[in-house]
């Protein structure tokens, strides 16, 4: 078999396309297969009416390595004149508009994408690396435009920094499938205004529960779209297990300090026993926790009132779970222990999201797993300056899109 008809088979070029010539460049280390279109009169990549040729313009694609060279396609490309849409260039078949590589050179790029960062696939594949770049926003692109546009019914909503100094961004999930759906930049209202209002009265009203932290804004947001999101906003163990353990730390440090001016160091090097959840505890590790928990400190009584709320989230019915979680209030708000007495308060302000998330069984966890997927896309590519590529690098790794040409066969 001759080169020319080699590289037709493997290209996959069919008539009116045609391989004219192979040349091997060898001091640039290429393979350069030159096609020319036969078509008389092409069709309107726009509304496919045949249309008299314009004229022509030089293009090059970058195929898949042949051997140890780098393969690239050459063609002088027509354009034709519609009535209707003017003057436009016709669609090659190994391509995607505006691509200047084939669809199965960008689905090998956006395979190595998936397993490491931007700079280390350049790198191995002889790109720069705004080449790269590139690819996966066109893969981004492609996978939201094929994307159903549908509202989950089981939403989690989560904020995920995006560099120092306090900037974030919203990520909205569907907790049933585990993937991204909504990026938003900053952590306002809007963010989450702006997603729900692209959806129809029908769409949110099907959605069942809305996971989050205690922010306003998103709580906000979700109270005026949401049809019902009384019973639906639900606050998962996590968050008050945060809060909880926050405000115990606070005690221990204040009180440590205390113990320390009088000589006393019983609370020294005891910061993660009071953390530790109980349950990971080895028998020699709770035995030796012992003495400091039975003990009369301020520290190991704020730790009780953390260790009750934590055995709190076992109930079936509304009314059972809000009854013993107003008497968990009334013994933290008598506590006289400030740090817990504001996080009963936090509670008890939002207690009937902690009680959805009881009684439906409800956590945040997709959502804190996607979180911390981020944090290693980001320390992967050793941060992002630009929030589009951020938001593109969130897509392409969790989006669950379709992210490949499509006349590229993985």
């Amino acid at each position: 078999m001759r080169d020319k008809e080699l590289y037709a088979k493997i290209l996959g070029v069919e008539s009116p396309w045609r391989v004219t010539q192979v040349d091997l460049a060898l001091e640039k280390g290429e393979v350069l297969v030159h096609l020319i279109h036969e078509e008389k009169r092409p069709s309107c990549p726009e509304c496919g009416r045949p249309c008299s040729g314009y004229d022509t313009r030089p293009r090059r694609w970058r195929h898949l390595d042949t051997c140890q060279y780098r393969t690239v396609l050459v063609a002088q490309v027509p354009r034709i004149e519609c009535p209707d849409h003017g003057v436009l260039q016709i669609r090659v078949p190994w391509s995607e508009p505006g691509s200047r590589f084939t669809a199965l050179f960008e689905a090998l790029v956006i395979d190595w994408l998936q397993e490491a960062s931007i700079s280390a696939v350049a790198r191995l594949l002889r790109l720069d690396w705004g080449e790269a770049d590139r690819i996966m926003a066109r893969a981004v692109a492609r996978g939201l435009a094929r994307r159903e546009r549908s509202l989950p019914q089981r939403i989690g909503v989560d904020e995920t920094s995006f560099q120092k100094r306090h900037e974030y961004v919203t990520v909205v999930c569907d907790q049933q499938q585990g993937v991204v759906v909504h990026v938003a930049d900053g952590r306002g209202r809007d963010c989450l205004d702006d997603f729900y209002k692209a959806f129809d009265e029908e769409q949110r009203q099907a959605v069942e529960t809305v996971a989050m932290d205690m922010w306003a804004a998103y709580i906000g947001s979700t109270e005026q779209y949401i049809p019902g999101a009384e019973t639906k906003i639900a606050f998962d163990k996590f968050h008050v297990a945060q809060h909880l353990s926050k405000a115990v730390d606070k005690i221990r440090r204040q009180e440590h300090k205390a113990l320390v001016s009088q000589g006393d160091e019983r609370l020294k090097g005891s910061k993660y026993l009071w953390l530790q959840n109980p349950d990971n505890m080895s028998g020699e590790r709770w035995e030796s926790f012992e003495s400091l928990r039975e003990g009369s400190l301020k520290t190991a009584r704020a730790w009780a009132i953390k260790e009750l709320a934590m055995s709190l989230w076992h109930y079936a019915y509304r009314g059972n779970a809000r009854k013993a979680w107003n008497r968990w209030y009334s013994w933290a708000i008598r506590s006289q222990l400030e740090p817990i007495k504001q996080v009963a308060r936090m509670v008890q302000r939002h207690l009937e999201g902690i009680v959805t998330a009881i009684v439906r069984g409800v956590t945040n966890a997709r959502s804190e797993g996607i979180n911390a997927k981020i944090q290693w896309i980001k320390y992967t590519a050793r941060g992002f300056r630009n929030r589009e590529r951020f938001r593109n690098a969130i897509y392409f790794h969790l989006g669950g899109l379709d992210l490949y040409p499509d006349s590229a066969s993985r």
